[in-house]
């Protein structure tokens, strides 16, 4: 009986030390639930919602920051989520940064989506870095949010960001800016080591924490006008 009670004990102490571990991860995943309800929201972005129905995927990034003076850097935390014949998948993590040396001043604060419209744009992703402006086989049009025609700048492009800025620099440039996938943080969410194509194309990932994220997305996709 002790032993028993022993091995219940560890048990749910693994269970709770799982939970904190998670607290970041989830942490993000909420604040991108968030991010896409803002930004889908209203009729300002109805051109973004027309392209979420035949979206490959969708990398949502709640807040993307930059400040400089002389000296420039940018950078957050985002999540992936694909989608297919089976809805839209668990999230895979991302970090964004990048750095820049020039004549410049302000802050920036920035609410970033990328609809990702071609399996290419979908596969350049989800390498393990991918560097915007580095591949020029990859289109990637950059529209602010609430600005019309976007479905034109996406004629060609693999990927469309649309930003949403608070701050003093005017709109947001990913020239330049590097991607990498965060494989410790897929495996504190999923308990298990990850890359983004087993989450993205294989959805082995599986955390009910991401189901509100994935409901936020087919709901926008089903109404898309």
């Amino acid at each position: 009986m002790f032993r028993l009670l022993a091995a219940v004990i560890v048990l749910l102490a693994g269970l709770s030390g799982a939970a904190r571990a998670q607290t970041e991860q989830q942490a993000l995943v909420d604040r991108a639930t968030l991010t896409v309800q803002e930004m889908f929201s209203g009729n300002n972005n109805s051109e973004a919602r027309k392209l979420l129905k035949d979206a490959k995927a969708v990398m949502v990034c709640p807040r993307v920051f930059k400040a400089g003076f002389i000296l420039g850097g940018q950078g957050g935390s985002c999540v992936l989520v694909g989608n297919g014949p089976q809805g839209w998948t668990s999230p895979a993590f991302y970090g964004m940064g990048s750095g820049s040396i020039g004549l410049q001043i302000g802050v920036q604060d920035s609410q970033l989506l990328l609809i990702v419209l071609t399996e290419k744009g979908l596969k350049a992703l989800m390498d393990s870095q991918f560097k915007f402006g580095a591949d020029a086989s990859i289109a990637v049009a950059t529209v602010g949010a609430g600005v019309g025609g976007a479905t034109t700048a996406a004629f060609h492009a693999d990927i469309v960001a649309f930003s949403q800025t608070r701050g003093l620099f005017a709109g947001i440039s990913l020239e330049g800016s590097v991607l990498d996938n965060r494989s410790e943080w897929n495996q504190i969410y999923y308990g298990k080591p990850l890359a983004p194509a087993q989450i993205i194309i294989e959805r082995q990932g599986q955390n009910p924490g991401a189901e509100p994220l994935r409901e936020m997305l087919a709901k926008f996709a089903a109404s898309p006008g």
